[in-house]
């Protein structure tokens, strides 16, 4: 889809979420109007800002057909998604919706101006599949990601929810970091999460990511959020 479609997409289900959920057409607006003066050419070589248009669009055309079914039909939908999609839609999209998002502004204006480097993304990319290969379930959201201070939403063997953050930082940065992630997690009533702060240089490093995070997806308990370092 290229950044004419998006832009009239967007009109589209402006006008279908005003009839369905009003917080959903705000929302959609909001970035409407963040974009409406780029041009299409400009608009289309920013490639995070598309990815995150295109993401917005894919889950707001799922949340308006969960919403116009009936409450068991919804249900049923809900139950044939995987954990981390189901917490998705059942929880974190409708908040994110539905609340104020202080730093939703912030991100915009940096994802606009090519300001995130997206070092991490391959190695996402690789933990992403080695969940899967253990046969983990996993989610990964922009929105997630830049409000929520989350990086992964990943489900093992009892498919609860757990919300990951991971990053590189050294420790002197870390607990500073640490403590922002959970005042965030706290703030959009997420009840478990995972902060896993690694040395990429370390032997088999991402295999101990997943082994943790895996571990902690069945185990957990709520209300704990846990700091780990890889190596420990």
């Amino acid at each position: 889809m290229q950044a004419k479609e998006v832009k009239e997409k967007l009109k589209f289900l402006i006008s279908e979420a005003s009839l369905i959920d009003p917080n959903l057409a705000k929302r959609l607006d909001e970035i409407r109007r963040w974009i409406k003066d780029t041009k299409d050419g400009s608009l289309n070589t920013k490639k995070l800002v598309m990815a995150f248009l295109l993401e917005a669009i894919e889950d707001s055309e799922v949340w308006l057909q969960l919403k116009v079914q009936t409450p068991e039909v919804c249900q049923l939908d809900l139950a044939r998604m995987t954990a981390p999609v189901r917490y998705w839609y059942s929880y974190l999209f409708p908040k994110w919706l539905n609340e104020a998002d202080s730093k939703l502004y912030i991100w915009k204006q940096k994802m606009m101006a090519g300001e995130f480097n997206q070092e991490d993304v391959e190695l996402l990319a690789k933990i992403v599949n080695e969940i899967k290969s253990r046969q983990g379930t996993v989610l990964q959201r922009y929105v997630a990601d830049l409000s929520m201070a989350t990086d992964l939403i990943v489900s093992s063997s009892q498919e609860k929810p757990l919300c990951v953050q991971l990053t590189s930082l050294s420790e002197e940065f870390t607990e500073i970091k640490y403590q922002d992630w959970k005042n965030t997690l706290r703030e959009w009533g997420i009840e478990r999460g995972l902060f896993l702060s690694f040395h990429p240089g370390e032997p088999e490093f991402i295999k101990q990511l997943v082994n943790i995070t895996l571990y902690n997806s069945n185990n957990l308990k709520i209300g704990s959020y846990l700091k780990f370092s890889v190596p420990s």
